[in-house]
């Protein structure tokens, strides 16, 4: 791919997960990968779910790598190899540099494509992608071999593509596995996700976030591991986002702002409303908006469980949770506001509200609804 083309499966600041050897804190999900291929009856579907950013395609790429290098058993009893233990090729292995290179002959990567005429990535994936899959099994099935192809994401999917997918679920070529990534499975076709097996990802702790960041060779800069991983839900890339725009001092502002409530500080709401409301700063306000929603979660679960989230994100965090939601009545409140604010910031945006005063909006709302 050109250097100048932006790839939707790529994270900025990160590396791609063909680039990616090693996967952190996933190690169920590989295990129950390996059970399956050592059973001698490997599903011919995989549905890789979870948070954004904990590695699902990471292993759609260590699993696709592993299957085209591993040769299929040609029936031999005694001299057939022990079963695999993990799912690890090494990176001077012909597949392995094959991939890197993106010339794998048995690898197809389905995924939204790049429209020359716009410029840009197309918003979905259609159904002419879905249909260039026939020309690859036809000229991949000489060899015999395996067949593997991830789609990253089947959320991108529209409605014509899915149902050109399912059929090839229906009816799957011979030694063909499909790898489909997905952030929100309950929105796929019910009968994509029956004819699947699927492979749940969970969100990183602390050490297995600092171990991951270190070996994509991204500095933490000092930032806390345990705040790092709670404000990002465990999500690498959600982690690499907030390290990149210098989240955690975003996060530890908006928590000075609450510390004021319910006499809202005026000056400090104003000024973090501007930093996210100029022009050229759309990224600090998507990344504002999530802590946002981060911050008003950790509201209601301090208010439900009786004891702020542990451990804390930000100085006085703590302290500061469990003054403004001291049980499940506050709880209920910050849970509402949640819902609220977040609904009406979304319709804001969409019919171009001036930012600043959008966001001022929601400040004051923190301010009425807070318990006196």
């Amino acid at each position: 791919m050109s250097e100048n083309r932006p790839e939707p499966d790529r994270i900025d600041g990160a590396p791609h997960p063909r680039e990616t050897e090693a996967l952190f804190g996933q190690d169920a999900a590989q295990e129950g990968f390996l059970q399956a291929f050592a059973s001698g009856r490997l599903h011919h579907g995989w549905l890789i779910t979870g948070p954004r950013g904990v590695g699902k395609a990471t292993l759609a790429w260590r699993i696709a790598r592993f299957l085209l290098a591993t040769p299929p058993e040609d029936g031999g009893m005694f001299d057939a190899p022990p079963p695999p233990v993990d799912l690890n090729i090494a990176a001077d292995h012909p597949v392995a540099r094959r991939m890197l290179a993106g010339s794998e002959p048995g690898l197809f990567v389905l995924r939204r494509p790049y429209d020359e005429k716009a410029k840009r990535l197309k918003a979905q994936i259609t159904v002419d992608e879905v249909r260039r899959l026939k020309n690859f099994f036809a000229l991949s099935a000489a060899d015999g071999g395996r067949r593997v192809v991830i789609v990253d994401t089947a959320d991108d999917m529209n409605v014509n593509a899915a149902n050109a997918l399912l059929k090839l679920l229906e009816e799957p070529p011979d030694r063909t596995v499909l790898l489909l990534v997905s952030h929100q499975p309950s929105r796929l076709l019910p009968t994509i996700r029956s004819r699947c097996r699927e492979l749940r990802l969970s969100p990183l702790g602390p050490p297995d976030m600092a171990q991951a960041l270190a070996t994509a060779d991204i500095d933490p800069a000092g930032a806390d591991p345990a705040a790092l991983a709670a404000l990002s839900g465990g999500s690498v890339g959600a982690a690499v986002r907030l390290l990149e725009q210098d989240g955690l001092t975003l996060y530890a502002d908006l928590v000075k702002l609450l510390g004021t409530l319910p006499d809202l500080s005026r000056p400090l709401a104003i000024a973090l409303a501007e930093s996210a409301a100029g022009r050229g700063t759309e990224d600090r306000l998507d990344l504002l908006l999530t802590l946002l929603d981060r911050a008003l979660a950790r509201l209601a679960r301090t208010g439900a469980t009786g004891k702020p989230p542990d451990p804390p994100a930000a100085p006085k965090e703590a302290e500061i949770l469990a003054r403004l939601s001291p049980g499940p009545q506050a709880a209920r409140i910050w849970a509402q506001l949640a819902q609220s604010e977040g609904d009406r910031l979304r319709h804001g945006r969409a019919v171009n509200v001036e930012t600043g005063s959008l966001l001022l909006g929601t400040f004051l709302a923190f301010s009425q609804a807070c318990p006196r």
